[in-house]
């Protein structure tokens, strides 16, 4: 049965797995096979592994030389191509306190698992058994070195800092000033070994070297007092006049050769920032034509209301009374003759039901497209189109004298000039055409200051991706040098100093 069942692969037993809630567990499991790790990008994962803090990609530890007895000592690991990017990102190590703490959380454990099979006694003997190991192990001390005769700390040393930044008195480490150099050695007979310095200590404190007895010269320039414990300078001051004193001096020279070699980039970034500007124009100019028709809508509204109704008019529903339609939004039956009505009022019943809101009021130059309509319950306000938000925006009353004024047309497009005269309640043909045409313009409006809005985030692109370019920081940090040019430049000097040399020549022998 063994065998059989590692014949079988993931995606046979995912397949098994049919119902729909168990999607995940079938496309987490057809992800996992054949995921390559480690340097050696095998799918093995049986072994012990470690993961990296930064890029978080497992390793074996046989492949990188790390057991799993050296796994538990490490706080931080950090992989060999992380540390290529980043030289800063180094393995950090537990340090003797934290393995302290980690083993004394171990031994309680057991301790606990011990009192349940085991008597008391045995745990009273043991503790004064370790009572009388720790007696002599403190009783070791030659008397005769500086670190038995000093009664306080250096406050200098990797201990003192620890104590200090934390504040416990309950630290047991002593500072390594106090601590006796014959008992650590082993030079009056005792059989302890030398402390090995862990690579904690050396990663705690990347300016060890700064931390001296004696006085050092600070290095900002034309400074001569001495610099602070633990500091290249006296102040913060003469670390920002060294770093000036040094972009003076390198500075020029990049600006120069910045300015000789044109830069393909630059050129690109200058042709993409005039598309960009160009695009907005176009939008700007659309916008302008979007608000000569918002007027010429308005003109012929004012014209249909001084218009009387054709007295001739007839209704072409009114001929069939018996045709009748299926509501596309409820799916009743309705009479053709008020079926338009009927799908408008049912569209805006279902419409007001739905909600789109915003935090924010809109603010687009003084153009009132939307409601903005403020909900006190939910705190936001309505995004619909006021021409079309059927809940807070309601259509006027129609008067019975009322004309259509819809403009009428001929071969679908061409406007004849005329209105309609027909009466505005009982119009089907152009039932609240001027709501439609008016949300037609106000929806393009829309369109198009998203359109600017997207390309002026662009053009800030665009200008931030130059500015980085051509800005201190990326002057310092890189250098280009145009082989061709300076060629060039340096035959151009030869000639130079030879045309030089050959006046030089042809003044001696006239003299």
């Amino acid at each position: 049965m063994s065998r059989k069942r590692k014949d079988i692969t993931r995606e046979a037993i995912a397949k098994q797995f049919v119902l729909p809630e168990r999607q995940s567990k079938i496309d987490s499991l057809l992800r996992q096979d054949g995921q390559a790790y480690c340097i050696c990008r095998s799918s093995d994962s049986s072994r012990f592994m470690i993961a990296c803090d930064s890029c978080e990609e497992w390793y074996h530890g046989d492949c990188i030389k790390i057991s799993e007895k050296d796994a538990k000592l490490i706080r931080q690991y950090f992989c060999v191509r992380c540390h290529a990017e980043d030289p800063t990102l180094m393995t950090k190590w537990r340090t003797k306190r934290e393995r302290d703490e980690s083993a004394s959380h171990e031994e309680k454990r057991s301790k606990k698992h011990r009192q349940k099979y085991e008597g008391e006694g045995r745990n009273r003997t043991s503790r004064e058994e370790k009572s009388k190991s720790k007696s002599d192990k403190k009783s070791k001390k030659c008397g005769e070195c500086m670190g038995c005769y000093r009664t306080e700390d250096c406050e200098r040393c990797d201990v003192c800092v620890r104590k200090r930044k934390h504040g416990s008195s309950k630290n047991r480490e002593r500072c390594k000033q106090r601590m006796c150099v014959n008992a650590l050695t082993g030079g009056f007979g005792g059989t302890r070994r030398k402390r090995k310095e862990s690579v904690s200590d050396h990663d705690q404190s990347f300016n060890e070297h700064l931390k001296t007895d004696y006085p050092r010269q600070c290095y900002g320039p034309k400074c001569i007092k001495s610099a602070r414990f633990g500091s290249k300078y006296c102040s913060d001051m003469c670390g920002m006049n060294l770093a000036k004193t040094r972009i003076l001096q390198v500075l020029p020279q990049r600006l120069q050769e910045a300015s000789l070699s044109p830069c393909v980039a630059e050129e690109i970034n200058l042709k993409a920032l005039e598309q960009v500007r160009k695009q907005q124009q176009e939008a700007r100019q659309m916008l302008q034509v979007l608000d000569k028709r918002h007027r010429e809508i308005d003109n012929i509204v004012e014209r249909a209301k001084n218009t009387t109704i054709d007295p001739e008019w007839e209704n072409d529903v009114e001929k069939d009374e018996e045709s009748s339609m299926y509501c596309v939004t409820c799916g009743h039956e309705i009479h053709s003759k008020t079926a338009i009505r009927h799908m408008e009022k049912c569209f805006n019943k279902y419409e007001s039901q739905s909600s789109f809101g915003g935090v924010f009021k809109t603010r687009i130059e003084g153009n009132n497209m939307f409601c903005d309509f403020y909900n006190p319950l939910n705190h936001t306000y309505c995004k619909r189109l006021r021409v079309l938000c059927p809940e807070h925006c309601k259509d006027p009353k129609i008067g019975d004298n009322e004309a259509c004024g819809c403009p009428l047309v001929s071969n679908v497009f061409s406007l004849t000039g005329k209105l309609c005269r027909a009466p505005k309640k009982s119009c089907t043909k152009h039932y609240v055409w001027e709501k439609l045409r008016r949300a037609e313009v106000d929806l393009e409006r829309v369109r198009q200051w998203l359109k600017i809005d997207e390309l002026l985030e662009k053009e800030r692109q665009i200008k931030t991706s130059m500015g980085n370019r051509s800005g201190v920081l990326a002057l310092m940090l890189h250098s280009t040098y145009n082989h061709e040019l300076m060629e060039r430049l340096t035959q151009a000097q030869d000639q130079q100093a030879m045309q030089m040399e050959l006046e030089k020549a042809r003044q001696k022998k006239k003299l």
